[in-house]
C-alpha cells in the first residue's frame, strides 16, 4: 500500500519532528512571524518555511499577510483527527494505569509488612 502524501494528511505531516517543533511553537495560541520561529525552533529559514508550508497544506497552520510579514498561527480544528485517534486509546490507558497502580500498592504493602516483622 502506498504512503500517503506528507501534504495530504495532518498525520504524515506531524510525523516529522521539526513540524511537531513549530506547532508546539505556536500551541499558546498566538501568532508568529517567520524570523521568530526561526529563533524558536533554532533551524535555517528555508527549512522552517518549506515546514510552514507543509503544515499549512495539510491545513495545521493558517498565514495572514501583515505589511512585509507573514504570520502564522496554529488551527487547532485540523488537529481534531489526531485528538479523536489518540482519545480512543485513553479508556485502555486509563484501565492499565490502574491496574498498575493495584500491582504497586499490593507491592508496597508486601513490603511493608516484612519490615515490620523484622
Amino acid at each position: 500500500m502506498a504512503r500517503a502524501a506528507t501534504t495530504a494528511d495532518t498525520f504524515n505531516a506531524l510525523a516529522e519532528p521539526r513540524r511537531r517543533q513549530l506547532v508546539d511553537a505556536l500551541a499558546d495560541g498566538g501568532e508568529r512571524a517567520v524570523n521568530e520561529l526561526v529563533h524558536r525552533v533554532e533551524l535555517p529559514q528555508p527549512q522552517v518555511s518549506k515546514h510552514l508550508r507543509v503544515l499549512r497544506e495539510v491545513g495545521v497552520v493558517d498565514v495572514r499577510d501583515h505589511g512585509r510579514q507573514r504570520l502564522y498561527r496554529l488551527n487547532g480544528r485540523a488537529l481534531k483527527p489526531i485528538h479523536d485517534w489518540v482519545s480512543s486509546y485513553e479508556r485502555l490507558w486509563s484501565e492499565r494505569f490502574d491496574e498498575l497502580d493495584l500491582v504497586l500498592d499490593d507491592l508496597k504493602r508486601k513490603e511493608e509488612g516484612d519490615d515490620g516483622g523484622e
